[in-house]
């Protein structure tokens, strides 16, 4: 898959997932319930997974940018820096999804600050990925 296609479609996938979470988003009532300190709701669930997985992919892509031909560099092909722009794609569409469906605001429990930093970190590692990406193709 082609870096192009890959920026291509990323939108796509998340303009899709944010319009399947509308009509859930519709039906809230108009006072949102705080999830509970002990609860792990799925808001808090799809954000972390958000967070972690942009975390691995800016920690991937710091690795191929460091060491262009190592594991994960040019020596195989860009295969860290695709890895790391995936990561940070993903990470960024479930921060957008539990922003978009989250109910109340920050400090009620649904994830809606995770998925802030979530959607950070999604970016981050997808502009390191990025340039990661360009580097081994440079070079390579």
């Amino acid at each position: 898959m082609s870096v192009h296609r890959l920026f291509a479609a990323a939108p796509a996938a998340l303009l899709i997932g944010v319009a399947m979470a509308d009509p859930a988003a519709a039906r809230t009532s108009a006072q949102p319930i705080a999830a509970s300190v002990y609860d792990f709701s799925l808001g808090r669930l799809g954000a972390s997974t958000g967070a972690l997985l942009g975390l691995a992919g800016v920690v991937i892509a710091c690795l191929a940018l460091a060491r262009p031909g190592g594991r994960l560099g040019t020596a195989n092909g860009p295969l860290g820096a695709a890895i790391a722009t995936a990561a940070g794609l993903v990470a960024m569409a479930l921060g957008g999804l539990v922003a978009a469906t989250a109910a109340g605001g920050l400090g009620t429990g649904n994830g809606l600050g995770g998925a802030y930093v979530a959607l950070l970190v999604g970016l981050v590692s997808t502009v390191l990925g990025g340039l990661a990406l360009a580097r081994s193709r440079r070079t390579g």
